[in-house]
């Protein structure tokens, strides 16, 4: 336990240092040398590494840095939309453009169609490609390195599956941006308002077109099927609301009525238009967060529980790779312990 409390009071002291810096701060060195990110997490015992990491320090960091800035706005607020936001939005623009023109072939299998790996191929070959286009000429050189959390992030192509490890390694690519400089604290809403949420219309269209499966799922006892970080920031976003409290998520006039403003609503319409029966049967830990009185405790709680559920477990955490940006070392050895 008090490990526990030595690892969560790092990953605070971390947030901190993230929610203050300038994109000088986070930009390393130039005689830097990048690297291509690789598996390193390889046995359950390797998971302590992981928990006491720079990685995992500062990826955990980067989420309750943007967790803070959308609390009580709304998506349909205003804020600065930068070059590199619109040039991220035009990225996934591309690997929209790249499913309609990647149709599902006929197959015998019901789900995981194999036009996605298609699709997929297409990210492969041309990821670097996209993100150099992303960053500035002189962070240029990170492009390799960063562009391998871009593939991470788009779901398996041997399996045909998609999952919050995957999810996570879409928050650790734009948090690689983040650290080279190519995106500052003047861009967090929009990373999440208009990058994340276009992600997310992105996986969603994977899903639905090449009918992915769920990787990991715990059915009826996870949070989501595919999903978990929108629910965070979501709930963040619900935080000091006066009129609509946690009960009203499962109304099905109250979600039509104000998804566009909120990104929580936005992710139960979603599971409506997706599954059929009663909701507190299908999703059922969803159902069961609507009875918590205040949206500052469910946000609390779905901090704890991702972490949990998702960054310390091993299934999920197996395929997270690490490089010159995400680091596999102790997070004694970074500024902030100096």
């Amino acid at each position: 336990m008090a490990e526990t409390k030595d690892n969560s009071g790092k990953v605070e002291r971390r947030r901190a240092e993230l929610t203050k810096a300038t994109p000088e701060d986070d930009a390393p060195n130039v005689t830097e040398t990048f690297m291509i990110p690789r598996k390193e997490i390889n046995m359950v015992t390797d998971m302590g590494k992981w928990k006491q990491s720079q990685a995992y320090a500062d990826y955990m960091g980067f989420i309750l840095s943007l967790n803070k800035v959308v609390k009580g706005k709304k998506l349909t607020c205003e804020y600065k939309v930068t070059e590199t936001i619109q040039k991220l939005l035009e990225l996934l623009g591309t690997l929209d453009k790249w499913i309609d023109e990647t149709p599902p072939v006929d197959q015998p299998s019901r789900f995981g169609n194999k036009a996605y790996r298609t699709w997929f191929s297409k990210l492969d070959q041309e990821a670097e490609s996209l993100v150099s286009a992303v960053l500035p000429a002189d962070k240029c050189a990170a492009a390799p390195e960063i562009a391998v959390y871009l593939k991470e992030s788009v779901g398996n192509a041997t399996r045909i599956d998609y999952g919050t490890g995957h999810e996570a390694a879409f928050a650790a690519f734009l948090c690689c941006l983040c650290k080279i400089g190519a995106l500052g604290t003047e861009d967090q809403l929009a990373m999440v308002f208009k990058v994340f949420t276009s992600y997310l219309s992105v996986m969603r269209k994977l899903q639905k077109t090449y009918r992915m499966e769920p990787a990991g799922s715990q059915g009826v006892w996870g949070l989501d099927d595919f999903q978990f970080l929108p629910f965070i920031w979501g709930s963040s976003q619900f935080v000091d609301h006066l009129t609509l409290e946690p009960r009203h998520f499962i109304d099905g006039k109250v979600v039509n009525e104000h998804h566009q403003d909120f990104m929580f609503l936005d992710c139960i319409k979603f599971i409506n238009e997706m599954k059929t029966g009663p909701f507190a049967e299908h999703s059922n830990q969803l159902w069961n967060i609507s009875a918590v009185p205040s949206w500052s405790k469910i946000n609390q709680g779905l901090i704890k529980m991702y972490r949990a559920e998702c960054l310390e477990k091993f299934p999920v955490i197996q395929h997270f790779k690490f490089g010159s940006l995400l680091k596999l070392i102790g997070h004694s050895s970074c500024k902030s312990s100096r």
